[in-house]
């Protein structure tokens, strides 16, 4: 039974991690206070820690100052170790 439910958890997990949306990336970074590396779509790279999450759009600050980035612009997005 207990393997059973094991799996049905692990399952259950798999999924919702496959369901995560780049905002919900955005708000896991947000609630950590990571810093955070985002490639936008004209190839260029912003680095910041991600103060606020939009529906569309997420708030970096950085040593830039603060940015807003829009959602669909983002090409890939990492945590800044």
């Amino acid at each position: 039974m207990d393997e059973t439910l094991d799996a049905e958890q692990s399952a259950a997990h798999s999924a919702a991690r496959r369901r995560r949306t780049l905002r919900d990336l955005f708000l896991d970074l947000e609630d950590r206070a990571d810093r955070a590396l985002v490639w936008a779509d004209d190839g260029r790279c912003y680095r910041g820690t991600v103060l606020a999450v939009g529906v569309d759009h997420a708030e970096l600050s950085g040593e830039e100052g603060r940015r807003v980035v829009a959602f669909a612009h983002v090409v890939a997005l990492e945590v800044a170790r």
